[in-house]
C-alpha cells in the first residue's frame, strides 16, 4: 500500500542496484530538517552505503513549464561505485560545481526573461478541450460531482485562466477544483456562465493536461483480463500522486547531459 512505498522502493534499489534513482516528496518535508536528512541517510545505506544521495531539493513544477502551483522535494542517488573519481568528488563537494548539479536549471518564471519563458497559464494548458458534454474523450466526460462546501473547504476555488492552476490533488471527493464557479459562489468566468456553461470542477483530462499528460494517455479503462478497471475515481488519484511528465523529462534530460560526465564505462 502507499504507507509501504518508501520501504518496497528501498528494496527495489537494493535488488536492482541502479547508477541512480530518484525520489520524490512533499514540499512540506523540507520544514522538516531532521525527516529529511533521515530519509537522505537512509537512502544512501543502501547496499551497505553504496548510495550517495546529496542534499534533497525543492522544484517549483511551474518553472519547468507545468501549468500549475506544485512545489515537490526531489533526491538524487548515485551508485559511489560507478561514478568516475572527479564526479564522487564534484557531488560530496560542500558546494558543488554548476557543471555538476544534477538538478535542471528553470526554463520558465512568473515574468519573461532573456534565460526564461513566462509561466504556461491554465488556458494555454486546457486550449481545444470540448465541454465534457461535447466531448468523445472519455476523461474528458467525467468530473467529480461534489457539490460545493464554502471557499473555506479546500478545493472549492476556481482556476485562473490568466494564471498558473493550483495543485492538482491526488482526492476527488470536494478535493478537486472548480473549472468554473456560478456568480453566487464567486465565480469569475463570466463570459462563459453567460454563455449558459454550468458550474462544474475539473474534468479527469483537464487534471491531467494540468500535470502535462498527453491526450493519448488513457484514464478510463475497462476490466482486462481479471485486472481492474480504472474508474474516475482512481484515475483522479493516478493524476494527482503523479510527478508531472514535463518535470521529469527536464531531470532525465538533466541527467543525460551529465551522464558521460558522472559514470564510468560500463
Amino acid at each position: 500500500n502507499r504507507g509501504q512505498l518508501y520501504i518496497w522502493m528501498r528494496k527495489v534499489i537494493a535488488l536492482v542496484q541502479p547508477r541512480v534513482f530518484i525520489a520524490e516528496n512533499v514540499k512540506g518535508l523540507t520544514n522538516l530538517k531532521d525527516v529529511k536528512e533521515m530519509i537522505e541517510h537512509d537512502f544512501a545505506a543502501v547496499c551497505d552505503g553504496g548510495y550517495l544521495v546529496g542534499p534533497a531539493r525543492g522544484l517549483h513544477a511551474a518553472e519547468f513549464g507545468v501549468p500549475q502551483s506544485r512545489e515537490r522535494v526531489i533526491f538524487l542517488g548515485f551508485k559511489k561505485a560507478a561514478l568516475k573519481p572527479a564526479a564522487l568528488a564534484a557531488l560530496t563537494s560542500p558546494i558543488i560545481p554548476p557543471e555538476y548539479d544534477p538538478y535542471p536549471l528553470p526554463t520558465h518564471a512568473s515574468l519573461a526573461a532573456a534565460d526564461h519563458k513566462p509561466f504556461v497559464t491554465t488556458s494555454q494548458a486546457l486550449v481545444c478541450l470540448a465541454e465534457p458534454h461535447l466531448s468523445n474523450d472519455p476523461a474528458q466526460q467525467k468530473y467529480s460531482q461534489a457539490k460545493f462546501m464554502g471557499k473555506h473547504c479546500q478545493g472549492q476555488t476556481e482556476i485562473k485562466l490568466d494564471g498558473i492552476a493550483p495543485t492538482i490533488r491526488s482526492e476527488h471527493h470536494g478535493n478537486i477544483e472548480y473549472r468554473r464557479l456560478n456568480q453566487e459562489h464567486g465565480g469569475s468566468h463570466l463570459d462563459e456562465l453567460a454563455a449558459g456553461l454550468p458550474e462544474r470542477r475539473l474534468t479527469i483530462r483537464e487534471c491531467a493536461r494540468l500535470q502535462t499528460f498527453p491526450d493519448d494517455y488513457d484514464f478510463i479503462l475497462p476490466a482486462v483480463k481479471g485486472l481492474k478497471n480504472v474508474t474516475a475515481s482512481d484515475a483522479y488519484k493516478l493524476i494527482g500522486n503523479a510527478v508531472p511528465p514535463l518535470l521529469g523529462y527536464h531531470l532525465a534530460k538533466r541527467l543525460e547531459t551529465n551522464w558521460d560526465k558522472y559514470f564510468k564505462k560500463p
